[in-house]
């Protein structure tokens, strides 16, 4: 479990309710679209508008506690920034899996930023394809 107060203090936000509990929500699924983080924000603070819980997604996005994983054709969905690692995205059903981030591909992207005299602060690798449980009810 994550100390979400020391989280938000470390990027320069106060600790509200508002920001624990959408960190809470995002923590416990893992990735989630807004409208997945306001029906379980909800369940805990049913007067918490659709609008604040988007105000601080994107507040705490741009301070660097959440990441957006951008999905082709569907909304975006939010995870805690945590260590470098790639999404395999699912372009039938959305899922999203992380999978560590290669060695070689960390080089390679490095290599490509530094041949092109562009500063890397960080990367974002998202590989689309379909996952096996939608390859397998296609077979069905």
């Amino acid at each position: 479990m994550t100390n979400y107060a020391e989280l938000l203090k470390q990027h320069g936000l106060k600790a509200t309710f508002q920001r624990m509990t959408i960190l809470s929500v995002i923590y416990d699924l893992g990735h989630a679209t807004v409208d997945e983080i306001y029906e379980n924000v909800l369940k805990s603070h049913p007067t918490l508008s659709l609008a604040t819980v988007y105000k601080n997604i994107v507040t705490m996005v741009d301070q660097g506690v959440l990441v957006e994983v951008p999905i082709s054709g569907r909304k975006s969905k939010y995870e805690l920034k945590k260590d470098e690692h790639l999404h395999l995205i699912c372009t039938e059903c959305g899922s999203v899996t992380d999978r560590q981030l290669d060695s070689v591909i960390s080089e390679d992207t490095s290599k490509i930023a530094e041949n092109s005299s562009f500063e890397l602060r960080g990367r974002q690798v998202n590989l689309y394809g379909v996952c096996a449980d939608c390859r397998q009810a296609k077979a069905s």
